[in-house]
């Protein structure tokens, strides 16, 4: 029997839950433009504002006249350079931890992981909404997978007590990427280590941005307490270039050298793009102002929200979700923003729960106090043609 494509296709186009890729003429800024009409994009996870940084740019295109464009090989075949490994060290010290790897991607780190350290037997523990890398991970891997109820962690303790003995895992976003909210992790990771059971928190949406320093959720933890195994970084999103990184000790990271397929078995990044991660990793930690001017725009937009009543998330990232509901009300906000030169993408299932639609919101260091009314005067225009 064949696979009936267009009738699925016909199925997601008729539920209103079928996606579109906008193409783009320019590279990551506030102002974007398609098909030469400029939009004001609030949709981007450059929250620091450094994809196009000029120094990230310059170290970018000064790596590639060195290293070249690609990197030939895997890791472990003759692929990993000095760039390479000095970010791994820089990202280490940076994240408080004996070592951190390299990953390709968050996907690829959040697989290798899960697949490097788990047995049969073995138990996980997951965030209902976990980022789909982590959801993937564990259902891939060879471990049993409990899904405890968001942020719950009376019930993620009764699943513990509940569960069968053997190695057990915790698995969590910092930041969680559709809704903006922040895990509970002193108390997610006192749970796992009263249980015996390690902790794994990616915080792709977290690093750079979470924490005085930028350091991420770890960075809100306790003076001396305890911290979670494993952590999970991406570059692509707060460092404005790509790739991902594991963090931890010593032990880990070697295990993962050795264990961890999609590690071994995929090609390293580009020498330039560690590079001009580098650059972007200084940028993170000298430049303290753009955090600082984040905070603003996201508090200036949460006041803004609440004085027009709108349908607004609790969140206190730059993730700013506004709750639409269903999938239709969702893309029509979005289409009456994009009609007003904004730019903000509606998530829909199954990226979210069912009836949990929304527009999601992103801010960065780039944008402006100004840009940043000329959307809350948009959105309160289209509550206004609702009512």
């Amino acid at each position: 029997m064949t696979f009936d494509l267009a009738a699925r296709l016909a199925e997601r186009r008729s539920s209103g839950l079928y996606r579109e890729r906008l193409v783009l003429a320019d590279g990551q800024s506030p102002l974007r433009y398609q098909q030469g009409a400029e939009l004001l994009s609030f949709c981007s996870n450059d929250y620091l504002g450094l994809a196009s940084h000029p120094v990230v740019v310059a170290a970018l295109q000064q790596g590639a006249e060195r290293y070249g464009v690609g990197s030939g090989a895997s890791h472990l075949i003759g692929g990993h350079t000095e760039p390479h490994h000095q970010l791994e060290e820089e990202l280490a010290d940076f994240v408080g931890r004996e070592r951190a790897l390299l990953f390709s991607t968050g996907y690829m780190a959040n697989l290798g992981v899960l697949g490097a350290l788990l047995q049969p037997g073995d138990r996980v523990y997951s965030d209902q909404l976990n980022h789909a890398s982590l959801i993937d991970a564990a259902r891939l891997s060879r471990g049993d997978v409990s899904v405890y109820p968001h942020l719950d962690l009376a019930g993620l303790s009764r699943q513990f007590d509940a569960g069968q003995p053997g190695h057990a895992l915790v698995i969590s976003d910092g930041v969680f990427s559709m809704d903006g909210d922040q895990v509970p992790l002193a108390g997610l990771v006192d749970i796992a280590r009263k249980h015996n059971g390690w902790t794994l928190i990616d915080d792709a949406h977290g690093l750079g941005v979470v924490g005085p320093s930028g350091r991420g959720s770890c960075e809100l933890l306790p003076p001396g307490g305890c911290q979670p195994e494993i952590l999970m970084g991406t570059l692509g999103k707060a460092f404005g270039t790509f790739g991902a990184f594991v963090a931890g000790s010593a032990e880990l990271i070697e295990t993962l050298i050795q264990f961890a397929r999609s590690y071994i078995y995929t090609t390293a990044l580009p020498p330039a793009v560690a590079v001009a991660t580098l650059a972007a990793l200084r940028l993170v930690r000298e430049e303290g102002w753009r955090r600082t001017h984040l905070r603003t725009l996201i508090d200036r937009f949460r006041a803004g929200a609440q004085a027009q009543g709108l349908p607004l998330m609790d969140s206190l990232t730059p993730i700013q979700p506004l709750l639409m509901g269903g999938a239709e009300r969702a893309m029509s906000w979005s289409q009456g923003l994009a009609d007003q030169g904004i730019l903000v993408t509606a998530i829909r299932p199954p990226t979210v729960p069912a009836d949990s639609a929304r527009l999601r919101i992103t801010f960065s260091a780039a944008h402006s106090e100004v840009q940043v009314d000329q959307l809350l005067q948009v959105l309160g225009r289209l509550q206004e043609l609702e009512e």
